[in-house]
């Protein structure tokens, strides 16, 4: 239908570039939320993925791939997720922090559960450029029509305080929580936010890799199995639903056991399946890489929801948009992970 053919190499550098700009738009994405409140923000970032999807769609090029999904889409997700999580954090207490956090974020893992099947529709009854042109319409009303429902706490709002009984011990325990709102010119003057960029990356690099690889992995672990070879998007459905699940899981017990066991836990479970994954795709077991699988989209996910919520636990609600998109950069540099692997 006029697309020139792309390697798998390219493909995944689109996928890279919008992956990196996503993490860069996030820091005047956070300002904008943190000045202006979170509608603008998801406004220009719904009008940008749609015109970078569109766009993409009636280039049919390598250029217009970059261009549209990996720059304009990227801008607009970056403008987009910035603004969400801020504006949800101001209205709710340290000691529900992290379940929140993992609600909000946990819509954009989710997606993967209907946009995969969706966007296989699409391209067998509409081709590429279809997919792109039907996807970037969708994106738009869904984004702009939602943003609207987003609004700042009004001035002087205190989040409500939960019974002493119902603290979770992590709030109750936590001497790392401060009561300063840090403004990010003295944020990273502190060892802490390098630890927190450091963090992100080393969460984030083992799920982008799996997300990236998910249904060559599948097709390489099913072998004959015709429906799994057929079907892989079924793997990355899967890793939605995980993905967004530990998004919120994560971030539930979290408030009770601490941020920084929770991140070592999924860490750790996940370094494990990491390790072996080899061995299971080399045995043939598509129930035991579904397993392996899971594990690295959960722990992902989990990273996602704990980062907000410990750069808030450091440095304060009130420049969290901000501050997170200069932490958010750890999780930009962990998108080229996927590139490395490939080599």
């Amino acid at each position: 239908e006029g697309w020139t053919y792309l390697t798998d190499a390219q493909a995944t550098w689109a996928y890279a570039l919008c992956g990196f700009i996503f993490a860069l738009m996030m820091i005047p994405g956070g300002r904008l939320q943190d000045r202006y409140g979170p509608r603008l923000g998801v406004t220009l970032g719904g009008l940008c993925l749609a015109s970078g999807c569109v766009l993409a769609g009636l280039m049919k090029t390598y250029v217009g791939l970059l261009v549209g999904f990996g720059l304009l889409g990227g801008v607009g997700m970056g403008l987009g997720y910035a603004a969400a999580t801020p504006a949800a954090v101001r209205w709710f207490g340290p000691s529900r922090r992290g379940l929140v956090v993992g609600l909000v974020v946990g819509g954009y893992g989710g997606a993967a559960i209907y946009i995969a099947p969706l966007a296989k529709s699409l391209i067998s009854q509409y081709g590429i450029s279809g997919s792109f042109i039907g996807l970037g319409i969708l994106f738009a009303v869904v984004v702009i029509v939602a943003g609207r429902l987003l609004a700042m706490p009004p001035s002087g709002y205190q989040p409500p305080t939960p019974p002493p009984g119902e603290l979770g011990a992590a709030s109750r325990r936590a001497t790392h929580l401060t009561q300063v709102d840090w403004s990010a010119r003295d944020m990273v003057r502190t060892w802490q936010f390098y630890a927190l960029v450091f963090l992100f990356f080393g969460s984030a690099q083992s799920g982008l890799l799996i997300i990236a690889n998910a249904a060559p992995m599948l097709n390489s672990t099913a072998g004959s199995l015709a429906f799994f070879a057929a079907n892989a998007w079924i793997l990355a459905s899967f890793g939605g639903l995980v993905n967004a699940s530990g998004r919120v899981g994560t971030g539930l017990y979290s408030d009770r056991i601490g941020r920084a066991n929770a991140y070592l836990i999924n860490g750790l479970v996940s370094a494990v399946c990491l390790f072996l994954m080899p061995s299971i795709m080399g045995s043939g077991n598509v129930a035991l890489l579904f397993l392996a699988v899971g594990v690295a989209y959960w722990q992902y996910g989990g990273g996602l929801a704990l980062m907000p919520a410990l750069t808030a636990d450091f440095f304060g609600s009130k420049s969290l948009g901000f501050n997170y998109g200069l932490v958010f950069i750890g999780w930009g540099m962990a998108f080229f992970v996927p590139q490395v692997a490939g080599y």
